[in-house]
């Protein structure tokens, strides 16, 4: 297997030109990017892309912010190319019709992956126009357990208007991408921690559909958020990701952690990037800055580091909202827990995938989410 990653930026360009010699079927290109599908340069640089590399998989989204090894970036391109010797690689695309149908968006993804010799599956998704948790549950309804799935939603940096997935070589909004990595010479191993505090007392979800809360301990949900962002109400729902909704009996055998995607003033309701279920009891929770960066550090023990491959960190705006200038420690602290040489790339996200307690894969949010790539 072998590994290069580049950054580019509108002015200069590339760092160093990716390897062109590299496409085969066997190579994958995963594309990290700044949100804006109108920068001049974001499209063009995509579509060159896809044209130097015709045979290889490519698969990417936009970004909060794009991570190479320790450094933090901003409007700019971050790629990574695998090319593996003794795996196989296949490339699905499926459109999202409507924020209820992620589930069977989902099962189509596995449906279309699924067959001898598939180890792993890692996926990009709309951060915004889909429910992650439901999108999740329908590839494990066809997968299983068995196979890893790890990956990430796209997002907008703090602005929460349009997110995209790269599909043949262009920014599309509404889609989800997924890559399947199939024999038994490859191995994807994953870690996700948060680092949260406790916020207040526990409540019960006394009703939500979905993905969407109406109320908890039968007060109107937004208003109870109000309550504890104080003059910071004014900025939601960016200013929730400070403040995101840990529920504590998500049945996964740990809790996971949910962040807002939009609020509803006229129902008082709040819409989150995963399920809720009702009757849940769930908290609020607030930043701990040295446990937020510990628990990057941390996401790292739940690896299976051996020599070579590619470490994908997918962390969520809300870390980096709350970390500002501190943001890049938590990416150090992943990075001096790899194993020496092992290149770092990544994103910020509106939501982590990631297979949590070893009972399958679920959706987090605010969590340093690791996926480590290797051949063997």
């Amino acid at each position: 297997m072998q590994v290069s990653t580049h950054v580019y930026r509108a002015d200069p360009g590339w760092d160093r030109q990716p390897p062109r010699e590299w496409d085969s079927e066997n190579t994958l290109l995963l594309v990290f990017a700044e949100a804006g599908r109108s920068a001049g340069w974001v499209p063009g640089v995509l579509a060159e892309l896809a044209g130097a590399f015709p045979a290889s998989a490519i698969m990417g989204c936009s970004t909060a912010g794009e991570i190479r090894d320790d450094k933090l970036h901003d409007q700019s391109l971050v790629l990574a190319l695998m090319r593996f010797e003794h795996s196989r690689l296949r490339l699905v695309n499926e459109a999202i019709p409507a924020m209820e149908a992620s589930g069977g968006v989902g099962e189509k993804v596995a449906g279309r992956l699924a067959g001898p010799g598939l180890r792993a599956v890692f996926t990009l998704t709309d951060g915004l126009r889909l429910n992650g948790s439901a999108y999740v549950a329908g590839i494990g309804r066809i997968l299983g357990s068995g196979v890893v799935v790890t990956g990430g939603m796209a997002a907008d940096g703090e602005r929460f208007q349009d997110t995209w997935v790269l599909v043949d070589g262009e920014p599309r909004a509404g889609m989800v991408s997924a890559c399947g990595l199939y024999g038994d010479r490859v191995v994807v191993s994953h870690g996700s921690r948060g680092g949260w505090d406790q916020l207040g007392i526990d409540r019960r979800v006394t009703r939500a559909e979905n993905n969407v809360l109406y109320s908890l301990d039968d007060r109107p949900a937004l208003a109870l958020y109000k309550e504890y962002l104080g003059e910071m109400a004014a900025e939601l729902p960016g200013s929730a990701l400070l403040f995101p909704l840990a529920i504590k009996d998500a049945g996964a055998g740990d809790m996971v952690v949910r962040t807002v995607l939009a609020v509803d003033e006229q129902t008082q309701s709040i819409t989150f990037a995963g399920d809720v279920p009702e009757g849940a009891t769930v908290c609020l929770m607030r930043a701990n800055f040295e446990r937020l960066i510990d628990a990057a550090g941390q996401a790292v023990d739940m690896l299976e580091p051996d020599d070579g491959g590619l470490c994908v960190a997918i962390s969520c705006v809300g870390r980096r909202m709350v970390l500002g200038v501190r943001a890049e420690e938590e990416l150090e602290a992943v990075l001096e827990s790899l194993p020496a040489g092992t290149p770092l790339v990544g994103f910020y996200s509106y939501g982590e995938i990631s297979p949590v307690a070893g009972v399958g894969c679920s959706l987090h949010n605010q969590t340093m989410t690791l996926t480590l790539f290797q051949e063997r």
